[in-house]
């Protein structure tokens, strides 16, 4: 981690000594997958309904996958969730008769909005017809597409205070914004690594010369050679991965431009679903220094290898951009994408 005044303030994550997020300029994550899930409870087992039919609640939770998460990038909030869920209902008659039935919402996600849920209403497959159906169908419907929008409020404005803090020049931070994404669990990431300095300064085209290091990188992806060669040089599957808008002119000598600017470079080498290779730069490296990135994917059959080799990177930006390389690039894939 760097510290309060120093390093990067968009590729790693920079705090203070008591690990607040100090700038709001880079991405930091908060998991709130356990609250979510307790709130969720706690708000469809307040559903109750009534009518001329009789009475209908919930009475269990029996189903809730999925999770949770708010991001802060640059002083904005994100909001990422997905939830798939299944509750249990009560069923009163006004003659006393009782009746059990089932809610299931598949699409709880932040890209759905309230009125686009999915809930489908029925009957536990041992129970005769009753009118108790309608009323849940009409009135339980509607009340749970209400606590789940509750759920989504509470989420946002529970979370907001204390994930943006104000900015070192003391300037007012940007409003929380929402965010749209699909979430898919991620897998645990292997690296390995190699951080290397060079014996000999690099030479920078603004002709000051820096001292440069080398870093590795390992990952297997559960996808096809081709699929991941696409991933990286497509400008929409690019856009997904960093959740941010990008430029990329994937032929040789074609720029790229993402992560709201602070990565830029260009194609120096494009061998469809083997090799790519580029001219890489991060915004705060030395004026118009890039480093050179190679990316050799290899053909598994129902996964791919890929080694990732990065030469010329300013001395002591090695971790800092392996880091940012796996964690930005290599998890995000994983993550986003589900390889």
């Amino acid at each position: 981690m760097a510290k309060w005044g120093e390093g990067d303030p968009r590729w790693i994550v920079e705090e203070r000594a008591d690990a607040t997020n100090v700038n709001n300029w880079h991405w930091t994550e908060r998991d709130v997958t356990a609250w979510s899930s307790d709130r969720l409870r706690q708000l469809l087992l307040g559903v109750r309904v009534e009518g001329s039919e009789g009475v209908c609640e919930v009475t269990e939770v029996s189903r809730l996958d999925g999770e949770a998460s708010i991001n802060n990038r640059k002083g904005k909030l994100f909001f990422f969730y997905e939830f798939q869920l299944r509750a249990n209902w009560l069923g009163t008659s006004c003659s006393g008769l009782k009746y059990r039935g089932t809610i299931d919402v598949p699409n709880l996600s932040d890209e759905n909005d309230e009125d686009d849920l999915d809930i489908s209403v029925s009957l536990c497959k041992d129970q005769p017809s009753t009118p108790l159906l309608d009323l849940m169908k009409r009135s339980g419907g509607k009340e749970v597409r209400r606590v789940l929008g509750q759920y989504v409020r509470d989420l946002k404005s529970d979370f907001s205070q204390g994930m943006i803090l104000p900015t070192a020049d003391g300037q007012k931070p940007s409003t929380p914004v929402a965010s749209k994404k699909n979430q898919v669990k991620s897998s645990k990431t292997q690296v390995s690594s190699d951080a290397r300095r060079s014996s000999s300064p690099a030479t920078c085209p603004t002709g000051v010369s820096i001292q440069t290091c080398s870093f590795s990188l390992k990952e297997t992806f559960q996808t096809s050679a081709d699929e991941l060669y696409r991933t990286f040089i497509n400008q929409e599957f690019v856009q997904v991965f960093t959740r941010s808008a990008a430029t990329v002119d994937a032929r040789r000598g074609g720029k790229f431009l993402l992560l709201d600017g602070s990565v830029s470079g260009e194609f120096t080498e494009l061998v469809p679903d083997q090799r790519i290779e580029m001219r890489w730069r991060f915004r705060t490296w030395p004026s118009e220094h890039c480093a050179t990135i190679r990316l050799e994917l290899v053909d598994r059959g129902d996964e791919t290898e890929l080694e990732l080799e990065g030469r010329g990177v300013p001395a002591g930006e090695e971790e800092t951009t392996r880091e940012g390389w796996r964690r930005f690039y290599l998890q995000a894939i994983k993550q986003t994408f589900g390889y």
